[in-house]
């Protein structure tokens, strides 16, 4: 038994047309709508993209019109899919498409890989999709198909092991169709070579595969060594007045850089952070967790109804409930606004 790059890739093409997803609303589209495709699907599944995906482009249909909104109407419209930094490379990207390319998105991956936001894997993805160009890709879901059929071992995100994937991924390139090879390989590892319960049974290419016909499909790609993940807590002050919603907006950079977002204090800051409200009601609200990539953040609400609104602070400003759930906010806040009452 040995690796048959034609078999692979033809077989995984004739998967795709007949058992694929080649119905998504950015397949076969302008480079601009594959590229805002690729940038939303990093870390995010395709049920969760879509809705997201048609809302966007139907405020931003090319790209001039999104370089040209405002950043805070752009995050708006990503509010809830996470990762923002996603979002604001995007903005910039747009910006240096107008600036440099006269507002047609480039055709050379050296150019694509250029643009804020777009690594090696993207970049070949667009290139792949957009241009029918022969590049490989190296995604999560990719990186687990390869290491099974492979049977490559070792921590995916190690250097040489990672090496040795982006090697096989250069051999296995088909020589034609690399539109429908690619996203081949994004639907194989999305619905059937996944992390737990693959569907080997009706996997086209299970032959071949070194996992499979070696018992080792549990063991491959080789567990990430699981590090604790540290935690930090939070309170987050929940301070209404007359039906408006106070709300601080976060700097540029670092976590929910740009959002809107409840005022928050330590534990220690929180006597001083209200000093001198006039507090018609206090309530504290159920504790809950929010996770991101590194760490686990503890949120403890504390909602406040004040008789008067004090003076607010230049990054801080009054809503409504309904302008609060219309601007760029993260998942945690839009999710504590949804226990407020007009």
């Amino acid at each position: 038994m040995g690796i048959d790059p034609a078999s692979f890739s033809s077989s995984l093409i004739a998967w795709q047309r007949k058992h694929g997803r080649n119905d998504l609303p950015w397949q076969g589209a302008d480079p601009y709508r594959v590229w805002l495709s690729e940038i939303m699907l990093q870390q995010t599944q395709v049920s969760t993209v879509i809705p997201y995906y048609l809302r966007f482009v139907a405020s931003f249909p090319d790209i001039v019109t999104l370089a040209n909104a405002e950043e805070e109407a752009v995050l708006a419209h990503w509010s809830g899919l996470g990762y923002y930094a996603r979002c604001r490379n995007l903005h910039r990207a747009a910006r240096a498409i107008v600036d440099i390319h006269d507002g047609q998105f480039p055709q050379q991956y050296e150019q694509i890989l250029g643009l804020p936001g777009i690594g090696r894997s993207t970049a070949a993805a667009i290139s792949a999709q957009a241009f029918h160009e022969k590049r490989a890709i190296l995604d999560g879901n990719v990186k687990r198909l390869l290491a099974r059929y492979c049977g490559i071992s070792g921590e995916t995100s190690a250097k040489q092991v990672e090496n040795e994937l982006w090697r096989q991924a250069e051999a296995l390139l088909p020589d034609r169709d690399f539109a429908v090879y690619t996203q081949a390989l994004m639907d194989m590892g999305a619905t059937l070579c996944t992390r737990s319960n693959p569907k080997c049974g009706i996997c086209p290419v299970q032959k071949d595969c070194i996992a499979l016909q070696s018992g080792r499909v549990k063991e491959l790609p080789t567990p990430k060594t699981r590090k604790r993940v540290p935690e930090k807590r939070t309170i987050f002050l929940l301070v209404n007045s007359g039906g408006e919603i106070l709300l601080e907006k976060r700097k540029p950079s670092g976590i929910w850089g740009g959002l809107w977002c409840f005022p928050e204090a330590g534990e220690e800051e929180f006597e001083a952070h209200c000093k001198g409200w006039n507090i018609e009601e206090q309530a504290e609200w159920p504790e809950f967790t929010h996770t991101f990539t590194h760490f686990r953040l503890n949120i403890r609400p504390i909602y406040m109804n004040l008789a008067e609104k004090p003076e607010c602070e230049r990054e801080h400003t009054w809503m409504s409930l309904n302008d609060a759930l219309q601007a760029a906010i993260p998942a945690p806040v839009r999710k504590l606004l949804a226990n407020f009452e007009d």
